[in-house]
């Protein structure tokens, strides 16, 4: 049992290094559109206006903001051009992020 558990967490770390890399690979291809972000950082949209955000890495680590990622792989997918995008309402998003500063 113990090693499930571990394989779940390592499958998890698999996930967020592919986000982060999925991340990473969009500010170099358009790079002018992400001058503004500073290291340690990546640009999610987020509702139906897609408002961008520039958000920390380290809230990979955090449950919460883990299930918005796979809400937004299940329903956008991860390997498209148009940036990550968080399908959530802003306001939520935003009561989220600050509970996780």
């Amino acid at each position: 049992m113990a090693f499930k558990k571990n394989s779940s967490k390592l499958s998890q770390i698999t996930v967020l290094k592919h986000i982060v890399k999925r991340c990473s690979s969009l500010s170099r291809k358009q790079q002018q559109h992400y001058e503004d972000v500073p290291k340690g950082h990546f640009v999610v949209y987020v509702g139906i206006n897609r408002s961008r955000y520039i958000i920390p890495i380290s809230f990979l680590s955090h449950l919460e903001f883990q299930k918005l990622l796979r809400r937004a792989e299940e329903e956008f997918g991860f390997d498209h051009h148009m940036g990550l995008t968080i399908p959530c309402e802003e306001q939520v998003f935003e009561s989220l992020t600050s509970m996780l500063r």
